[in-house]
C-alpha cells in the first residue's frame, strides 16, 4: 500500500501532491535517432489518458518541429488540450512566430513555458533578449552551458545570472556523453543557490532511475530524481521559509544582477547547506529515498513542488512504473 497519502495530501486521480505533474516528455529531444512525431503523440497521449496520467506534464516540442507537431494533433483533436513546453532549437528570434502558432491553436494545445539553451558566456544583454522575446505570462526557463570539468565556478557564475534575472534555471542531467552528466559537486551547489534564493528549477533528461546509480552498459553515474527531490526537501529545512516558501518565475524584485539589471536578489548558500544537500545526492538506496520522501508533511510538499517544477524523461511510462514500485503512486 502506498505511503503517500500522508506525503502532502490525498491523492487526485491515484497521484499524489507531490508528483502531480512532474513528468515532462522529452521523447522529441532525446539524444540519438529521430522519434516518428506520430509515435511520440500517440504514446504521450495514451500515457495522459492511462492510470497514471496525473503524473505528466507538458510534451516537450522542439521549435524546429512545432509546426509538424500541430499537423498531427490536428488529426487526433485531443478532448483537451495538450500542455507542452517549446524548446528554442532556432535561435530567440523564432521565439515570437512559435508563440503566435501555438496562440492560434488553443483548443488543441497550451504552452505556459519555453525553455532555451543560454550561450557559454551568458551575460545580461543576451537575458534581455530573452525577456523581451518571451512574453510575461510565459516562464522563460534558461539552461547555462555546463563544462565537462566539475566544480566549475564559471557555470556557477551563470547560473547565479539566470537566477538574478528572474528566469527560471534548467539542470541538465545527462546525455549521451560521460561529460553532460554533472557530477555531485556540480549539482550540490546549483540546488543550494536554487534554494537559499528561493527560486524554482527545471531538472532535464538524464534522470534514468530513482536513485543514484552506474549504467552498466556505458558507465555513466546518472542522478536519480528521488535524489533531487529529498536534496531539496533536506534543502528547504535548511533555509528560512520566508525564502524558500515563496519562489517565483519571472518579473523583478529586489536586488541586481551581475550586470547591474534588475532582478531577483541572489543568495549565496552556506556551506553547511550545500553539503546537506549533497549527502542527498550520494544516496543509492531508492528504498530509504522514497520512505523520506512519503514521510514528507503537506506544508513541505508544497514547498518542494514550488522548486522542483518537474523534471524531463525521455521515457515517463518507465519512471511511472518505479514510481509504483516504490509504492510512490
Amino acid at each position: 500500500m502506498s505511503t503517500v497519502p500522508q506525503a502532502g495530501g490525498a491523492p487526485v486521480d491515484g497521484v499524489p501532491p507531490l508528483l502531480a505533474r512532474i513528468l515532462d516528455d522529452a521523447a522529441l529531444v532525446s539524444p540519438g535517432p529521430r522519434p516518428e512525431m506520430s509515435d511520440v503523440l500517440e504514446a504521450h497521449l495514451d500515457a495522459r489518458d492511462g492510470d497514471r496520467g496525473g503524473l505528466l506534464g507538458s510534451l516537450v516540442v522542439p521549435v524546429s518541429r512545432l509546426q509538424e507537431f500541430v499537423a498531427e494533433l490536428v488529426k487526433r483533436r485531443p478532448a483537451v488540450p495538450v500542455p507542452i513546453t517549446l524548446s528554442v532549437d532556432t535561435g530567440l528570434g523564432g521565439v515570437p512566430k512559435a508563440l503566435s502558432l501555438t496562440t492560434s491553436r488553443a483548443a488543441l494545445l497550451t504552452t505556459a513555458v519555453v525553455e532555451m539553451p543560454a550561450p557559454h558566456d551568458v551575460d545580461s544583454v543576451w537575458l534581455e533578449r530573452v525577456t523581451e522575446f518571451v512574453p510575461d505570462d510565459v516562464v522563460a526557463v534558461v539552461e547555462p552551458r555546463r563544462p565537462d570539468a566539475d566544480g566549475s565556478d564559471d557555470w556557477i557564475a551563470g547560473v547565479r545570472r539566470v537566477v538574478g534575472h528572474g528566469c527560471r534555471p534548467k539542470l541538465r542531467c545527462g546525455g549521451d556523453r560521460a561529460g553532460v552528466f554533472p557530477g555531485v559537486t556540480d549539482v550540490s551547489r546549483f540546488l543550494a543557490l536554487v534554494a537559499a534564493s528561493g527560486r524554482s528549477f527545471t531538472a532535464s533528461i538524464g534522470l534514468q532511475g530513482a536513485a543514484r546509480h552506474v549504467d552498466p552498459d556505458t558507465g555513466f553515474d546518472h542522478h536519480g530524481w528521488l535524489n533531487l527531490m529529498v536534496a531539496v526537501s533536506r534543502a528547504l529545512g535548511s533555509v528560512p521559509e520566508a525564502t524558500a516558501g515563496g519562489p517565483h518565475d519571472g518579473g523583478a524584485t529586489t536586488g541586481d544582477d551581475e550586470g547591474g539589471t534588475p532582478g531577483i536578489a541572489v543568495v549565496d548558500p552556506s556551506p553547511e547547506l550545500v553539503e546537506a544537500v549533497r549527502d542527498a545526492l550520494d544516496a543509492t538506496d531508492a528504498d530509504a529515498l522514497a520512505a523520506e520522501v512519503s514521510g514528507v508533511d503537506e506544508p513541505t510538499a508544497t514547498r518542494v513542488r514550488a522548486h522542483l517544477s518537474s523534471f524531463g524523461s525521455t521515457a515517463p511510462a518507465d519512471q511511472g512504473a518505479e514510481m509504483a514500485r516504490l509504492g510512490l503512486v
